[in-house]
């Protein structure tokens, strides 16, 4: 199945996107994509009503906004230079384990928003970047059990301020953080829809030219690692975000480095989960 919410910021509604492309309506279903749902039985019990019920939803028009494919999770766990090719560029060792950050909840948003380039920002960047959601309460897992705690996948673009990450203190948080840097979407992909997760091609455009072209099958730890390494630190709940880094094409690697102006126009895509584009506004 593939999972959207619509309707406006803070008002989305659970749907569908069917196979013949039809947006549906799954307000019936009685809930939303939120914490309860992944824990509980909520993707068997969705893809039954969609059996009984798809035909006779009512249809979402191609106009209606699409917001995060979930609702807000308790946390979005990052994986920093998670491609070699990308850490080279940044100038930083490949790392010998797992770089984790967080992004603050509050930037996540639908997957075609404008980004707003933060107050006295001057080097606003883009990161095309699989995130996948957990579906099941992870805890110290095996890397064996790993992909059973998996319930989908999603297209992000992990936004980034370069010098509130990498001049201010050190601490990536602040530049991850800022409201808009987190599109998810346009859909979240179930497990079974996505045969291989590192093998997916993913690309990213500024103002059309392709300047990010690479696949999941570069990252350094995959998602099967990813799951089991940091549930060694921390509980991941239903419904959790994890991103799993970006390939190179970032603009902190050009060479002067290129950033976010207002007007320009992202567009980013991973095979079989869809494309987002994205405005930049300022503040």
């Amino acid at each position: 199945m593939k999972l959207i919410r619509f309707g406006n910021p803070g008002e989305e509604k659970p749907g569908l996107l069917l196979a013949d492309g039809r947006r549906i309506d799954a307000s019936g279903f009685g809930s939303d994509y939120d914490e309860r749902f992944f824990g509980g039985d909520g993707l068997e019990r969705l893809a039954a009503w969609a059996t009984a019920n798809a035909e006779s939803a009512p249809v979402v028009g191609d106009d209606v906004r699409l917001g995060a494919p979930i609702a807000r999770p308790s946390k979005i766990v990052c994986v920093g230079l998670n491609y070699s090719d990308h850490a080279k560029e940044s100038g930083m060792p490949i790392p010998a384990e797992p770089i984790l950050f967080f992004k603050a909840t509050s930037s996540m948003g639908g997957p075609n928003d404008p980004v707003v380039i933060p107050r006295k920002s001057e080097k606003t960047d883009w990161e095309v970047e699989l995130a996948f959601v957990i579906g099941k309460k992870a805890s110290y897992v095996s890397e064996e059990d790993a992909m059973s705690h998996v319930a989908g996948y999603a297209l992000h673009n992990d936004y980034s301020e370069r010098e509130w990450q990498l001049e201010r203190g050190g601490q990536w948080v602040k530049g991850k953080s800022c409201d808009t840097f987190a599109p998810l979407g346009p859909f979240l992909a179930t497990s079974d829809e996505i045969a291989d997760p590192q093998a997916l091609p993913l690309w990213l455009t500024l103002n059309g030219k392709k300047i990010q072209d690479s696949s999941t099958a570069q990252m350094i730890f995959g998602v099967k690692t990813l799951v089991s390494y940091i549930s060694q630190f921390m509980t991941l709940l239903p419904g959790d975000v994890i991103s799993t880094g970006t390939p190179p094409g970032v603009g902190l690697g050009f060479k002067p480095p290129v950033f976010l102006k207002a007007g320009d126009v992202v567009e980013l895509g991973i095979e079989g989960l869809g494309v987002q584009r994205q405005v930049a506004v300022g503040a």
